[in-house]
């Protein structure tokens, strides 16, 4: 079993995906833990990455498609952000 632990940012470090039938518990700051499958944290894990290259501009691929006028810092996450309640959904 995975144990990972909320920041108090309410995110969790997470870079890759998890193996689809392992079985991760999650420590929220509140002292509330959940078990999440691998199935639906990297469910998770994908919308957050999705949001965040749609509100940075990059394609489905991570890649920017703009004329090379700034240096982008990174074209991927390293956090995700999780809230009590949502392995149930």
């Amino acid at each position: 079993m995975i144990s990972l632990t909320q920041d108090a940012g309410g995110f969790i470090r997470m870079s890759r995906h998890f193996p689809i039938t392992s079985l991760i518990t999650i420590f929220y700051t509140d002292g509330a833990s959940e078990v999440f499958s691998g199935r639906q944290l990297n469910a998770i894990y994908d919308e957050a990455r999705a949001v965040f290259r749609t509100q940075n501009h990059l394609d489905e691929k991570g890649f920017s498609r703009a004329p090379a006028k700034t240096v982008q810092p990174s074209s991927d996450i390293a956090f995700v952000a999780v809230h009590a309640g949502m392995a149930a959904q």
